[in-house]
């Protein structure tokens, strides 16, 4: 079945308190979807953020953004007071995310919330702690231990808390028991929420798109809690570290600073961990993108303490032995495989083997600097591959053709049509959605005519990333019409959608046929009568 999504980042959404959330915003935005034909809302990883701000460096693999958790939702269940938030200071600019505000003002207020919600809902936050036990005890305690620490970074806790020694954790569980408390009742608020969206979200059709990052970061609870998965040194610090090698984008290479996985190690029991870790993801999302796939493959390790990436090894991935294990346990799973970047044909190969649909980025089909050429023109797609124009971390459209090499803006233009009366972003994206891919997937920059300034991340990047947001107003009746239209015009309209208007047209001939044969009758027996 031909379908369309949209990429749009839940922080993203506009709201009055600085960031988007999971409130009255994202179900407008869920409304928005079904009115313009789409099935699938993309979303950017959204665990607790850290340094940096990046959803691909979260505090846990399981915990959900506090940031993300709607004041306004709260108020209306009276875990909150209007006066409690709105005369806060959430950022001077509603285009862009002030991190910096969310940090010093957000959690005071959650406070409250938690504090009405462990007094109201008690029963419903002690069946959710126990429920979510296996993760939330470690992740509470975690952040408990980070924040007495003044928000310092795992690494630099004492030996005894760092390498988790029974009497040091027994001291901070009993001396940090209120903190604990807090970070379990702030997950209870998240999950409540994005459980009432997801619901939303599935009684209008559209399916929630996660991502998934492969590797997590060196401060985190998965980390500290697990730390035989990772390939660490005797003080559980990374000996290598994991990037991308130099390529036509970047002299030096990538240098994410992640910890690798103890892969060998992992396959004595069956990959458990990074089973659990899937199998959660895919109760959370109806489709999970699992970012980086070619790692998977084989890794790229980088020298702990490196400055670049340029000096860093490939190592082997567990390969299909690790998906063999996976769909043992699981099944069939709805994963889409992030399978860009350098590929070799091992990685095609794995890619085959697991059945799960690659991507295509039209921008790489046009970009000589290391984009891949013809791979991505969209006269060689296949079916069985999800079609972009670009992601994340793209320029737009727009941003693109203004500033990528002059030839191969001309190519694309031409390969293309592009013009300015249906509009360059649009001819782009016409492109995909015409093509022959079972899911399209435009980002809402493209949709909107956006330029550079609205890009979400540029690699090897630091300050100014994740902070684009929509204004007000963005998602107009106009706009999701002409959206609705294309995908009318290349079949990618949603299968209920396309069943009721069908049955409404065999209604409709089925009553035109009855009166036909009803004026017939009355005619013939008004020919019998004379």
């Amino acid at each position: 079945m031909r379908r369309s999504g949209i990429l749009m980042p839940m922080t993203a959404l506009p709201s009055p308190w600085g960031v988007g959330t999971l409130g009255a915003e994202a179900r407008a935005f869920v409304d928005f979807l079904s009115a313009a034909g789409q099935s699938v809302w993309q979303l950017l990883p959204i665990g607790p953020t850290s340094y940096g701000d990046s959803p691909y460096q979260s505090f846990s693999s399981f915990a959900g953004n506090p940031y993300l958790i709607d004041l306004d939702d709260l108020a209306g269940e009276g875990l909150l007071e209007p006066g409690e938030y709105e005369g806060r200071f959430w950022g001077d600019d509603p285009a862009r995310v002030d991190y910096g505000a969310l940090y010093e003002g957000r959690f005071d207020v959650l406070r409250r919330a938690v504090e009405r919600l462990k007094n109201a809902r008690a029963d419903e936050l002690r069946a959710f702690c126990e429920r979510e036990s296996a993760w939330l005890d470690d992740y509470a305690l975690f952040m408990a231990i980070k924040g007495d620490h003044g928000g310092a970074a795992l690494s630099t806790w004492e030996p005894g808390l760092r390498m988790r020694a029974p009497e040091d954790l027994a001291v901070a569980r009993s001396e940090l028991a209120c903190e604990v408390r807090f970070w379990k009742g702030v997950q209870c608020l998240f999950f409540r929420q994005w459980a009432r969206l997801h619901a939303y979200a599935r009684e209008h059709g559209i399916e929630l798109m996660g991502d998934l990052p492969i590797y997590v970061a060196e401060d985190s609870a998965d980390l500290w809690a697990h730390p035989e998965q990772f390939q660490l040194d005797e003080d559980l610090r990374p000996r290598e570290v994991a990037g991308c090698p130099p390529d036509g984008f970047s002299d030096t290479g990538q240098l994410w600073g992640n910890p690798l996985f103890a892969w060998e190690r992992m396959a004595e029991d069956g990959y458990a961990w990074w089973i659990e870790r899937i199998s959660y993801q895919l109760d959370f999302y109806d489709i999970l993108r699992i970012d980086h796939f070619r790692g998977f493959d084989s890794y790229y390790a980088i020298p702990a303490g490196a400055s670049t990436a340029a000096g860093g090894r490939w190592q082997p991935g567990p390969g299909k032995a690790f998906f063999s294990a996976l769909e043992a346990k699981l099944g069939p799973c709805p994963i889409v495989a992030e399978d860009l970047g350098f590929l070799t044909p091992s990685v095609y190969r794995l890619l085959s083997d697991t059945g799960y649909p690659g991507m295509k980025v039209l921008q790489f089909a046009f970009d000589s600097r290391d984009g891949g050429g013809s791979l991505y023109q969209p006269h060689n797609y296949t079916p069985h591959c999800v079609a972009y124009v670009g992601t994340h971390d793209n320029d737009t459209a727009l941003g693109w053709l203004r500033t990528a090499d002059a030839g191969d803006v001309a190519l694309a233009r031409e390969y293309l049509h592009l013009d300015v009366a249906e509009g360059e972003g649009w001819g782009m994206m016409r492109a995909i959605w015409s093509s022959v891919a079972d899911l399209s997937i435009v980002t809402m920059q493209d949709v909107l005519g956006l330029g550079s300034d609205a890009r979400i991340n540029t690699p090897s990047t630091l300050g100014g990333n994740w902070c684009w947001r929509a204004l007000p107003g963005y998602a107009t009746e106009q706009v999701a019409r002409r959206l609705h239209r294309a995908m009318e015009l290349y079949g990618r309209l949603p299968k209920a959608e396309v069943a009721a208007r069908d049955a409404a047209l065999n209604a409709e001939a089925a009553a035109e046929a009855w009166a036909a044969q009803s004026d017939a009758r009355v005619q013939s027996s008004e020919e019998t009568t004379r």
